[in-house]
């Protein structure tokens, strides 16, 4: 049982090949710089040691999965993809098409296709990417599996904007939501960590990186979640801007003269961290706050208060929740930001403990960071998409239930 899972970006392609029922991973790599004069590849093999080589111009990803392949074979990984069970692709937005993970059939990549303009930088990248594996491995089967189909359950008072109803019925304007696949991962993963029956199992997720996100989960299900029709709305991130006033963009357009393009760039590509402190990798802005510098430590701030707030919010539509979840590459190592979210929820019974918070990072597994006096469990669970997108595919090749297996 060999499944391999692929990633595919506008310019490169991630994958990462697991083997077994445990699906253990064996291989994982990126082919970057696609279409340009010099690309890169990088590659793991099963010893973990790292092969990596600037090659040539791989002009497309036809010749990248090629390059995939030829690797897995060269060192007897997979003699050739035909071999292998199953290829899982993360494909960004699902829209109301799709609710779980579909075995990719013409209708399928159809439907995905009607979807692009709801997510016209991803969605194109990821159809890339289904089609040259089904041109270089047509009798493997393909499973996609969506970012949004994990929110597919919010009801409509969650996903419904306050705008003419008639932009939700002719163009989809709604909120969809994304990260479904990390929250499908770690929620689980909490739940069984926690010894809850998934389907009577509440939480509270936040996954904290360049791309952050909150989600109210309830009884198994995904109940509201802070991202939009895109990934802008929502939390103060990397390089977006989150939640603002509409008529800051009229505003900005009217003042400044800026187009809706150069306006979008400026929300999703210049705002965040990034415009506040003029960095967006959170690692770099504590070690600014560090040397005692304020304009990164109120960028800080700025994030945190808003994920503590979405916390609140939540708390009002999940009840009290068997837990709050932090994951991400913030969320699993930052205990600063970690700290400052939590700080004064002791009334919700929310406690940290300080010196376990502190020690918890770069962790493989859950861990508990509250305190014993903590009415609501505080967790840090490390996600993995990948890893789910292969027990996703297994789950759809086998037709089995995989929720156990976390």
């Amino acid at each position: 049982m060999n499944v391999l899972v692929l990633n595919c970006g506008s310019s490169s392609l991630k994958f990462k090949l697991f083997s077994g029922h445990h699906l253990k991973v064996v291989a994982k790599g990126i082919v970057e710089e696609i279409g340009r004069s010099k690309s890169a590849v990088k590659f793991y093999k099963p010893d973990g040691s790292l092969i990596q080589q600037d090659s040539t111009e791989i002009r497309n990803h036809l010749e990248a999965i090629k390059v995939v392949s030829s690797l897995l074979s060269f060192w007897e990984i997979v003699p050739d993809l035909s071999q292998l069970s199953g290829i899982g692709h993360r494909v960004v937005h699902g829209g109301e098409f799709f609710t779980g993970p579909v075995l990719v059939d013409k209708k399928v990549i159809e439907q995905i296709k009607t979807l692009i303009p709801l997510a016209p930088l991803h969605n194109p990248a990821n159809l890339t990417g289904i089609q040259v594996a089904l041109e270089h491995a047509p009798q493997v089967p393909q499973v996609a599996v969506f970012d949004t189909a994990f929110h597919q359950t919010i009801p409509e008072s969650s996903y419904l904007y306050a705008i003419p109803t008639r932009l939700y019925e002719k163009h989809g304007v709604r909120r969809y939501g994304f990260h479904g696949t990390s929250y499908s991962y770690v929620t689980k993963r909490a739940a069984k960590y926690l010894k809850k029956n998934y389907k009577c199992f509440s939480c509270i997720c936040l996954h904290l990186g360049n791309g952050a996100s909150a989600a109210a989960v309830k009884n198994g299900k995904s109940m509201d979640t802070s991202m939009g029709l895109t990934p802008l709305e929502g939390l103060v991130m990397g390089t977006r801007s989150g939640d603002i006033d509409p008529a800051i963009i009229p505003f900005i357009a009217r003042n400044l003269g800026l187009s809706i393009d150069e306006i979008d760039s400026l929300l999703n590509k210049q705002s965040g961290l990034l415009g506040l402190c003029g960095e967006s990798d959170m690692r770099t802005i504590e070690q600014r706050v560090e040397t005692g510098d304020d304009q990164a430590l109120l960028a800080i701030d700025i994030f945190c208060h808003r994920a503590r707030k979405y916390v609140g919010a939540y708390m009002a539509l999940t009840g009290r929740p068997d837990c709050i979840i932090f994951t991400g590459g913030i969320g699993e190592n930052s205990s600063f930001v970690r700290q400052k979210i939590c700080q004064d929820l002791d009334w919700l019974g929310i406690h940290l403990d300080q010196s376990i918070n502190h020690k918890t990072k770069g962790l493989s597994n859950p861990a508990t960071i509250s305190s014993k006096h903590s009415t609501i469990k505080v967790l840090v669970v490390p996600t993995n998409e990948e890893l789910e997108i292969a027990r996703q595919t297994l789950a759809v090749l086998e037709h089995i239930d995989l929720e156990g297996a976390y």
